[in-house]
């Protein structure tokens, strides 16, 4: 899948935001979708995944904060962020792959940009 990530920016500690990713090119209902990041300096990690029945999965940092959902008419995916910390500073990527055990596992495919979130404390 091509897939444009968009809902990045410049936010406060303890604030929201919403990352949007829409794809084309594939059957999205087909695939799991999800989000990955990467912070300055690090590796990319899993953030949030979701598969083509709903079943969704979430890093351990995640603790709640972030909601992850699916609209498979549209073709497109969410990242509902909140109680935002400078931990999560990074440029976030909207991937999509064969099952969200291969997303987990870091096997995903990545298409898009990424979206830039800034935390700042």
């Amino acid at each position: 899948a091509q897939v444009a990530e968009s809902g990045g920016g410049l936010v406060q500690t303890g604030g929201s935001l919403r990352l949007s990713c829409q794809a084309s090119g594939v059957s999205f209902s087909a695939y799991a979708m999800g989000w990955f990041r990467q912070s300055p300096g690090k590796e990319r990690e899993f953030v949030a995944t979701e598969s083509w029945n709903g079943d969704k999965y979430y890093a351990d940092f995640v603790k709640g904060r972030f909601t992850i959902a699916r609209d498979i008419g549209a073709e497109s995916m969410t990242l509902q962020m909140k109680n935002l910390e400078p931990d999560d500073t990074a440029v976030y990527y909207c991937i999509d792959g064969h099952s969200t055990a291969y997303i987990r596992a870091g096997q995903a495919n990545f298409s898009g940009q990424g979206t830039l979130v800034t935390v700042s404390s």
